[in-house]
Protein backbone atom coordinates (compact mmCIF):
# COMPACT_ATOMS: atom_id res chain seq x y z
CA UNK A 1 0.00 0.00 0.00
CA UNK A 2 1.10 3.61 -0.81
CA UNK A 3 1.77 5.39 2.48
CA UNK A 4 2.71 8.43 1.06
CA UNK A 5 1.90 11.68 1.57
CA UNK A 6 -1.09 13.00 -1.02
CA UNK A 7 -0.07 15.50 -3.58
CA UNK A 8 -1.70 19.02 -2.18
CA UNK A 9 -1.72 19.96 -5.84
CA UNK A 10 -3.93 17.34 -6.81
CA UNK A 11 -6.54 17.75 -4.02
CA UNK A 12 -10.01 19.32 -5.06
CA UNK A 13 -9.36 22.74 -4.05
CA UNK A 14 -12.13 23.32 -1.27
CA UNK A 15 -12.39 26.70 0.02
CA UNK A 16 -11.26 25.46 3.46
CA UNK A 17 -8.30 24.05 1.69
CA UNK A 18 -7.43 27.43 -0.12
CA UNK A 19 -7.28 28.98 3.08
CA UNK A 20 -5.02 26.43 4.40
CA UNK A 21 -2.81 26.47 1.91
CA UNK A 22 -2.06 30.49 2.46
CA UNK A 23 -1.88 29.86 6.00
CA UNK A 24 -5.13 31.76 6.66
CA UNK A 25 -6.73 28.89 8.24
CA UNK A 26 -7.99 29.91 11.93
CA UNK A 27 -9.73 26.80 14.30
CA UNK A 28 -13.19 27.78 15.08
CA UNK A 29 -13.67 29.65 18.28
CA UNK A 30 -15.02 28.40 21.40
CA UNK A 31 -17.29 30.62 23.48
CA UNK A 32 -18.22 30.50 26.83
CA UNK A 33 -21.39 31.17 28.76
CA UNK A 34 -22.89 31.16 31.72
CA UNK A 35 -26.84 31.54 32.91
CA UNK A 36 -27.04 32.21 36.59
CA UNK A 37 -29.53 29.74 38.44
CA UNK A 38 -31.11 29.07 41.97
CA UNK A 39 -32.36 32.82 41.93
CA UNK A 40 -32.96 34.11 45.55
CA UNK A 41 -34.31 37.33 46.58
CA UNK A 42 -34.86 39.15 49.65
CA UNK A 43 -33.32 38.33 53.05
CA UNK A 44 -32.85 35.08 52.19
CA UNK A 45 -30.36 36.05 49.44
CA UNK A 46 -28.09 38.20 51.50
CA UNK A 47 -28.31 35.41 54.52
CA UNK A 48 -27.01 33.13 51.23
CA UNK A 49 -24.35 35.62 49.97
CA UNK A 50 -22.95 36.13 53.96
CA UNK A 51 -22.36 32.53 54.28
CA UNK A 52 -20.97 31.50 50.89
CA UNK A 53 -23.83 29.33 49.38
CA UNK A 54 -24.48 32.25 47.22
CA UNK A 55 -23.27 34.83 44.81
CA UNK A 56 -25.05 38.20 44.61
CA UNK A 57 -26.13 39.39 41.01
CA UNK A 58 -25.81 42.66 39.56
CA UNK A 59 -25.90 44.24 43.17
CA UNK A 60 -29.22 44.00 43.49
CA UNK A 61 -31.42 42.19 45.79
CA UNK A 62 -31.06 38.83 43.93
CA UNK A 63 -28.30 36.16 44.82
CA UNK A 64 -27.48 33.21 42.55
CA UNK A 65 -26.96 29.82 43.65
CA UNK A 66 -25.98 27.58 40.80
CA UNK A 67 -25.46 28.72 37.41
CA UNK A 68 -25.61 26.53 33.76
CA UNK A 69 -22.63 26.53 31.34
CA UNK A 70 -22.56 26.48 27.84
CA UNK A 71 -20.06 26.08 24.95
CA UNK A 72 -19.93 25.99 21.80
CA UNK A 73 -18.93 27.73 18.51
CA UNK A 74 -20.62 30.48 16.46
CA UNK A 75 -23.55 29.20 14.69
CA UNK A 76 -23.96 26.05 16.88
CA UNK A 77 -26.12 25.13 19.45
CA UNK A 78 -23.52 24.43 21.90
CA UNK A 79 -23.63 22.16 25.24
CA UNK A 80 -24.86 23.15 28.58
CA UNK A 81 -24.69 21.79 31.72
CA UNK A 82 -25.59 22.79 34.94
CA UNK A 83 -23.00 23.41 37.56
CA UNK A 84 -22.39 24.37 41.35
CA UNK A 85 -20.49 28.02 42.31
CA UNK A 86 -17.19 26.76 42.57
CA UNK A 87 -17.42 25.26 39.00
CA UNK A 88 -19.08 28.13 37.77
CA UNK A 89 -16.00 30.47 38.83
CA UNK A 90 -13.74 28.39 37.44
CA UNK A 91 -15.54 27.84 33.82
CA UNK A 92 -15.85 31.45 33.51
CA UNK A 93 -13.65 33.93 36.14
CA UNK A 94 -14.51 36.76 34.54
CA UNK A 95 -17.64 35.68 33.66
CA UNK A 96 -18.69 35.28 37.45
CA UNK A 97 -17.06 38.58 38.28
CA UNK A 98 -18.90 40.62 36.21
CA UNK A 99 -22.55 38.82 36.80
CA UNK A 100 -21.52 40.24 40.25
CA UNK A 101 -20.46 43.39 40.46
CA UNK A 102 -22.82 46.00 41.17
CA UNK A 103 -24.12 48.31 38.55
CA UNK A 104 -23.33 52.09 37.92
CA UNK A 105 -25.95 54.18 38.15
CA UNK A 106 -27.99 54.94 34.77
CA UNK A 107 -29.79 58.15 33.76
CA UNK A 108 -29.20 59.34 36.50
CA UNK A 109 -30.83 56.28 38.41
CA UNK A 110 -28.96 54.29 41.14
CA UNK A 111 -30.82 51.02 40.14
CA UNK A 112 -31.68 49.47 43.61
CA UNK A 113 -35.25 48.71 42.09
CA UNK A 114 -36.80 48.26 38.58
CA UNK A 115 -37.57 51.88 36.47
CA UNK A 116 -40.91 51.62 35.28
CA UNK A 117 -40.83 53.19 31.18
CA UNK A 118 -43.67 54.27 30.65
CA UNK A 119 -44.72 54.59 26.79
CA UNK A 120 -45.95 57.14 24.66
CA UNK A 121 -47.26 56.23 21.13
CA UNK A 122 -47.58 59.88 19.19
CA UNK A 123 -48.40 57.67 16.38
CA UNK A 124 -51.43 56.26 14.14
CA UNK A 125 -50.88 52.85 13.81
CA UNK A 126 -49.12 51.34 16.60
CA UNK A 127 -50.39 47.89 17.38
CA UNK A 128 -51.43 48.26 21.10
CA UNK A 129 -52.66 52.00 21.24
CA UNK A 130 -52.23 53.67 17.79
CA UNK A 131 -54.21 56.72 17.44
CA UNK A 132 -55.21 57.37 21.27
CA UNK A 133 -52.46 59.77 21.35
CA UNK A 134 -51.44 60.66 17.87
CA UNK A 135 -52.08 64.29 18.72
CA UNK A 136 -49.14 66.09 20.47
CA UNK A 137 -51.65 67.30 23.04
CA UNK A 138 -53.35 64.72 24.19
CA UNK A 139 -49.77 62.72 24.23
CA UNK A 140 -48.56 65.29 26.41
CA UNK A 141 -51.83 64.86 28.77
CA UNK A 142 -51.11 61.36 28.60
CA UNK A 143 -47.54 61.86 29.76
CA UNK A 144 -48.30 63.85 32.60
CA UNK A 145 -50.92 61.49 33.71
CA UNK A 146 -48.09 58.56 33.09
CA UNK A 147 -46.38 60.18 35.62
CA UNK A 148 -48.94 60.31 38.14
CA UNK A 149 -49.24 56.57 37.73
CA UNK A 150 -45.67 56.13 38.89
CA UNK A 151 -42.95 56.38 35.98
CA UNK A 152 -39.52 56.51 36.38
CA UNK A 153 -39.22 57.67 32.76
CA UNK A 154 -41.27 58.66 29.66
CA UNK A 155 -40.49 56.46 26.18
CA UNK A 156 -42.31 58.78 23.58
CA UNK A 157 -41.84 57.35 20.31
CA UNK A 158 -42.76 58.83 16.52
CA UNK A 159 -43.12 55.29 14.42
CA UNK A 160 -44.65 52.15 14.81
CA UNK A 161 -42.14 49.22 14.39
CA UNK A 162 -45.12 46.48 14.85
CA UNK A 163 -44.54 43.72 12.88
CA UNK A 164 -45.56 44.86 9.58
CA UNK A 165 -45.15 48.72 9.91
CA UNK A 166 -43.80 50.67 7.14
CA UNK A 167 -41.44 53.26 7.90
CA UNK A 168 -42.00 56.96 9.04
CA UNK A 169 -39.62 59.78 7.46
CA UNK A 170 -37.56 61.41 9.89
CA UNK A 171 -39.06 64.70 9.28
CA UNK A 172 -42.16 63.56 9.93
CA UNK A 173 -41.45 61.34 13.20
CA UNK A 174 -39.56 64.65 14.60
CA UNK A 175 -42.62 66.55 14.13
CA UNK A 176 -44.58 64.25 15.85
CA UNK A 177 -42.49 63.99 19.17
CA UNK A 178 -40.63 67.01 19.63
CA UNK A 179 -42.92 69.26 21.45
CA UNK A 180 -43.89 65.68 23.75
CA UNK A 181 -40.41 65.73 24.45
CA UNK A 182 -39.81 69.39 25.00
CA UNK A 183 -42.94 69.58 27.06
CA UNK A 184 -42.13 67.16 29.14
CA UNK A 185 -38.82 67.46 30.04
CA UNK A 186 -39.47 70.83 30.45
CA UNK A 187 -42.04 70.02 33.26
CA UNK A 188 -38.95 67.09 34.72
CA UNK A 189 -39.90 64.34 33.22
CA UNK A 190 -36.59 61.96 32.28
CA UNK A 191 -37.80 61.57 28.69
CA UNK A 192 -36.53 58.97 26.39
CA UNK A 193 -36.77 59.00 22.71
CA UNK A 194 -37.65 56.23 20.86
CA UNK A 195 -36.28 56.28 17.33
CA UNK A 196 -33.79 54.49 15.22
CA UNK A 197 -32.87 57.49 13.23
CA UNK A 198 -30.32 59.95 13.98
CA UNK A 199 -31.60 63.56 12.85
CA UNK A 200 -34.32 62.73 15.45
CA UNK A 201 -31.88 61.19 18.56
CA UNK A 202 -30.27 64.76 17.60
CA UNK A 203 -33.20 66.77 18.07
CA UNK A 204 -34.53 65.51 20.80
CA UNK A 205 -31.45 65.34 23.05
CA UNK A 206 -31.21 68.70 22.44
CA UNK A 207 -35.23 69.31 23.40
CA UNK A 208 -34.35 67.21 26.67
CA UNK A 209 -34.64 63.82 25.86
CA UNK A 210 -32.11 61.99 28.44
CA UNK A 211 -31.92 58.49 26.91
CA UNK A 212 -31.73 57.05 23.56
CA UNK A 213 -33.81 54.20 22.82
CA UNK A 214 -33.61 52.16 19.67
CA UNK A 215 -34.76 49.07 18.16
CA UNK A 216 -32.12 48.67 15.99
CA UNK A 217 -29.44 49.26 18.09
CA UNK A 218 -27.69 52.42 16.47
CA UNK A 219 -27.30 50.24 13.26
CA UNK A 220 -30.28 50.96 11.67
CA UNK A 221 -29.26 54.76 10.41
CA UNK A 222 -25.35 55.45 9.61
CA UNK A 223 -25.31 58.43 12.03
CA UNK A 224 -26.70 57.11 14.77
CA UNK A 225 -23.97 55.74 16.52
CA UNK A 226 -21.64 59.15 16.29
CA UNK A 227 -24.86 60.87 16.83
CA UNK A 228 -25.31 59.16 20.81
CA UNK A 229 -21.77 59.40 21.29
CA UNK A 230 -21.88 63.20 21.11
CA UNK A 231 -25.20 63.30 22.88
CA UNK A 232 -23.88 62.17 25.90
CA UNK A 233 -27.45 60.79 26.29
CA UNK A 234 -28.02 57.36 28.28
CA UNK A 235 -28.65 54.78 25.35
CA UNK A 236 -31.09 51.51 25.35
CA UNK A 237 -29.99 48.83 22.44
CA UNK A 238 -32.53 46.70 21.40
CA UNK A 239 -31.69 43.46 19.63
CA UNK A 240 -34.47 42.43 16.42
CA UNK A 241 -33.76 40.41 13.72
CA UNK A 242 -34.44 41.64 10.33
CA UNK A 243 -36.85 45.01 9.99
CA UNK A 244 -40.59 45.99 11.33
CA UNK A 245 -41.50 44.53 7.40
CA UNK A 246 -39.77 41.39 7.63
CA UNK A 247 -38.93 40.27 10.98
CA UNK A 248 -41.22 37.28 11.83
CA UNK A 249 -41.08 36.03 8.29
CA UNK A 250 -39.74 32.96 10.35
CA UNK A 251 -36.82 34.03 12.10
CA UNK A 252 -33.90 31.34 13.41
CA UNK A 253 -31.63 31.14 15.84
CA UNK A 254 -28.72 28.52 16.35
CA UNK A 255 -29.29 28.84 20.26
CA UNK A 256 -31.60 32.36 20.96
CA UNK A 257 -29.54 33.19 24.22
CA UNK A 258 -26.38 32.79 22.96
CA UNK A 259 -27.06 34.31 19.48
CA UNK A 260 -28.06 37.47 21.36
CA UNK A 261 -25.30 37.60 23.97
CA UNK A 262 -23.38 37.37 21.10
CA UNK A 263 -25.01 40.03 18.93
CA UNK A 264 -24.88 42.37 22.10
CA UNK A 265 -20.38 41.35 22.41
CA UNK A 266 -20.23 42.62 19.15
CA UNK A 267 -22.55 46.32 19.62
CA UNK A 268 -21.17 46.82 22.46
CA UNK A 269 -17.56 46.14 21.58
CA UNK A 270 -18.56 48.79 19.02
CA UNK A 271 -19.48 51.86 20.14
CA UNK A 272 -16.80 51.50 23.30
CA UNK A 273 -14.60 52.24 20.15
CA UNK A 274 -16.17 55.20 19.44
CA UNK A 275 -15.43 56.22 22.98
CA UNK A 276 -18.89 55.50 24.65
CA UNK A 277 -19.01 54.50 27.57
CA UNK A 278 -20.25 50.96 28.77
CA UNK A 279 -22.24 52.47 31.97
CA UNK A 280 -24.36 54.73 29.77
CA UNK A 281 -25.71 51.72 27.89
CA UNK A 282 -29.66 49.61 28.77
CA UNK A 283 -29.56 45.94 27.02
CA UNK A 284 -32.76 44.48 25.64
CA UNK A 285 -33.22 41.29 24.32
CA UNK A 286 -36.65 42.86 22.17
CA UNK A 287 -39.04 40.36 23.35
CA UNK A 288 -41.30 39.94 20.13
CA UNK A 289 -38.82 41.41 17.22
CA UNK A 290 -37.70 38.54 15.19
CA UNK A 291 -38.48 36.01 17.65
CA UNK A 292 -41.16 33.13 18.08
CA UNK A 293 -43.08 32.10 21.04
CA UNK A 294 -40.84 29.60 21.95
CA UNK A 295 -37.35 32.04 21.71
CA UNK A 296 -39.56 35.09 23.09
CA UNK A 297 -40.01 32.18 26.34
CA UNK A 298 -36.66 30.55 25.66
CA UNK A 299 -35.09 34.61 26.39
CA UNK A 300 -37.58 34.94 29.44
CA UNK A 301 -36.33 32.07 31.37
CA UNK A 302 -32.80 33.17 30.61
CA UNK A 303 -32.62 36.97 31.15
CA UNK A 304 -30.23 36.45 33.44
CA UNK A 305 -27.64 35.56 31.40
CA UNK A 306 -27.73 39.17 29.59
CA UNK A 307 -26.25 40.70 33.15
CA UNK A 308 -22.87 39.52 31.62
CA UNK A 309 -22.32 42.58 30.49
CA UNK A 310 -22.24 44.47 33.26
CA UNK A 311 -25.12 46.79 31.81
CA UNK A 312 -28.91 47.59 32.93
CA UNK A 313 -31.68 45.18 31.32
CA UNK A 314 -34.62 46.30 29.84
CA UNK A 315 -37.62 44.43 29.38
CA UNK A 316 -40.60 45.06 27.23
CA UNK A 317 -43.58 42.48 27.32
CA UNK A 318 -46.12 45.19 27.71
CA UNK A 319 -49.30 44.05 25.44
CA UNK A 320 -47.45 41.82 23.41
CA UNK A 321 -48.63 39.64 20.71
CA UNK A 322 -47.08 36.53 22.07
CA UNK A 323 -49.38 36.73 25.81
CA UNK A 324 -52.37 36.53 23.50
CA UNK A 325 -51.11 33.42 21.32
CA UNK A 326 -50.48 31.55 24.77
CA UNK A 327 -53.86 32.84 26.45
CA UNK A 328 -56.91 33.26 24.53
CA UNK A 329 -56.35 35.09 21.65
CA UNK A 330 -57.08 38.57 23.51
CA UNK A 331 -56.56 42.05 21.82
CA UNK A 332 -53.62 44.51 22.79
CA UNK A 333 -55.00 46.50 26.00
CA UNK A 334 -56.63 42.96 26.66
CA UNK A 335 -53.44 41.32 27.73
CA UNK A 336 -52.37 43.28 31.18
CA UNK A 337 -52.36 40.23 33.35
CA UNK A 338 -49.44 38.08 31.07
CA UNK A 339 -47.66 41.21 30.71
CA UNK A 340 -47.27 41.64 34.19
CA UNK A 341 -46.77 37.97 34.70
CA UNK A 342 -43.77 38.45 31.86
CA UNK A 343 -42.44 41.38 34.00
CA UNK A 344 -42.94 39.28 37.21
CA UNK A 345 -40.23 36.86 35.27
CA UNK A 346 -38.04 39.33 34.48
CA UNK A 347 -38.13 40.81 38.08
CA UNK A 348 -36.75 37.21 39.60
CA UNK A 349 -34.16 37.32 37.08
CA UNK A 350 -33.16 41.08 37.95
CA UNK A 351 -34.42 43.28 35.18
CA UNK A 352 -33.72 46.39 36.04
CA UNK A 353 -36.16 48.43 33.70
CA UNK A 354 -39.45 47.33 32.06
CA UNK A 355 -41.11 48.89 29.70
CA UNK A 356 -44.87 49.42 29.79
CA UNK A 357 -48.21 50.82 28.95
CA UNK A 358 -50.20 49.89 32.12
CA UNK A 359 -48.18 52.23 34.14
CA UNK A 360 -50.29 52.15 37.56
CA UNK A 361 -50.41 48.29 37.07
CA UNK A 362 -47.00 47.92 36.71
CA UNK A 363 -46.00 50.31 39.68
CA UNK A 364 -48.47 47.97 41.64
CA UNK A 365 -46.59 45.20 40.65
CA UNK A 366 -43.44 46.14 41.21
CA UNK A 367 -44.26 47.59 44.82
CA UNK A 368 -45.38 43.94 45.87
CA UNK A 369 -42.77 42.31 44.59
CA UNK A 370 -39.88 45.15 46.10
CA UNK A 371 -41.76 44.65 49.39
CA UNK A 372 -41.40 41.03 49.75
CA UNK A 373 -37.52 41.66 47.88
CA UNK A 374 -36.77 43.86 51.13
CA UNK A 375 -36.67 46.80 48.82
CA UNK A 376 -37.64 50.35 50.71
CA UNK A 377 -39.67 52.67 48.36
Amino acid sequence: MDRRAPDLHSLRQTPALARWRMGLYRAPVMTRYLIPRGLISGPAAARAVEAGVALPLAGGPLAFAAAETIERQQGEKGRRRPVDLAMARAFAPELAEAFTAPRAPWAGFDLKRPLIMGVINVTPDSFSDGGDFAEASSAIDHGRAVLAAGADIIDVGGESTRPGAKPVAPGEEAARVLPVVRTLAHAGAVVSIDTRHAAVMDQAVQAGAWIINDVTALTGDPDSARIAAKSGAAIALMHMLGDPQTMQQDPRYADVTCDLLDYFAARLSALEQLGIDRARIAVDPGIGFGKKDHHNLRLLDELSAFHMFGCPVLLGTSRKSFIGRLSKGEPPKQRVAGTLAGHQIGFERGVQIIRVHDVAEAFQARAIWAAAAGLHP
